[in-house]
């Protein structure tokens, strides 16, 4: 196993954890065990919370800031990418002080693409890699993805982990290879999918959470938006937990990006709830929390026309994804 280049900004005990195979184990089998029954209940208690008017429509707009907006489908061209494009950066036309989103995420590909038609705007371009959304490949082909990814000029990149290397115990492997990915990002932000509903335990959820965050992941990210289950409250309620732990421990501060499954502005609020109440206000911010989704926008369009205008809006006025 590689030795992180950014230990010595580590504590002591984090530090030892990136030496070695066999510490990284230790560390990680040495995390405290989750309790399911626990969490559960305290994210199915913060999702029914409510807010008022003023509030949802300050949940509203931060929700729309913090959408990644995705299309990840085979069928993709470059004419629906700037068309998305076109979208993130004036969600709602015929409401230009709607913000515009965080992001557009793509296959390397049309990386490119996605660049052009954003320039300019702070919309940012995240690309996914490393052979998503199955992550297998050879090491040679996945960092290839990523220089590929980020020679086109995408800002941030969406790798996955190998989860089969993860459920053997090879936890120095999928360390190694995501400083690797790291590495060959530069300036781009690096996110990890950990695909969390192959996981299979909380537990599990726990350990991949600090070993991302250990190899220098900036973002840790729930799913792929191909497997399910996908995002949950207790995953990410769990995964915000990790990284409130890790600013406590460190000083450094890092992001959570649940995605797939999110489609409503009701779930995006129970997020935000969420995230509030489990790592605190500073992570109310498309810097450090992002909803990684391709129909969640149109509902929150829908409901901020509502909010503003008294009554329902239909989906007739807002615009449908190409």
């Amino acid at each position: 196993m590689a030795t992180t280049t950014s230990a010595s900004a580590l504590p002591d005990t984090l530090r030892d954890a990136t030496q070695d195979a066999g510490a990284l184990r230790r560390f990680l089998h040495g995390l405290p065990g989750v309790d399911q029954v626990g969490l559960e209940q305290r994210a199915a208690g913060l999702g029914t919370r409510s807010i008022k008017k003023a509030s949802k429509l300050w949940a509203i707009d931060t929700a729309i800031r913090m959408v990644d907006l995705t299309t990840l489908e085979g069928a993709d061209t470059e004419g629906k990418v700037r068309a998305l494009c076109a979208k993130a950066r004036r969600p709602d036309p015929d409401r230009p002080e709607t913000p515009p989103v965080a992001a557009v995420c793509v296959y390397p590909d049309l990386a490119a693409t996605a660049v052009e038609a954003l320039a300019g705007s702070g919309v940012g371009v995240a690309s996914v890699a490393t052979a998503f959304p199955s992550g297998r490949s050879s090491r040679q082909v996945k960092l290839a993805d990523v220089e590929l990814a980020v020679r086109a000029g995408a800002s941030e990149v969406d790798m996955v982990i190998d989860r089969g290397a993860f459920l053997s115990g090879r936890y120095g492997e999928v360390f190694d290879e995501i400083r690797a990915v790291k590495a060959a990002c530069g300036s781009a932000h690096l996110k990890v999918i950990l695909e969390t509903g192959e996981l299979a335990t909380y537990d599990n959820v726990r350990r991949a959470s600090w070993l991302a965050l250990l190899a220098g992941g900036d973002f840790i990210k729930t799913s792929t938006g191909k497997v399910s289950p996908a995002a949950t409250l207790p995953v990410t309620h769990l995964m915000l937990q990790t990284v409130r732990d890790w600013y406590d421990r460190t000083g450094q501060l890092r992001g959570v990006k649940p995605a797939g499954g999110i489609r409503t502005t009701k779930d995006a609020i129970r997020y935000l709830v969420t995230v509030h109440e489990v790592a605190g206000q500073h992570w109310l911010s498309p810097e450090l929390f992002r909803f990684g989704a391709s129909s969640l926008l149109n509902d929150l369009l829908m409901q901020r026309r509502t909010q503003h205008d008294g009554h329902y809006s239909s989906p007739d006025y807002v615009a449908v994804d190409q």
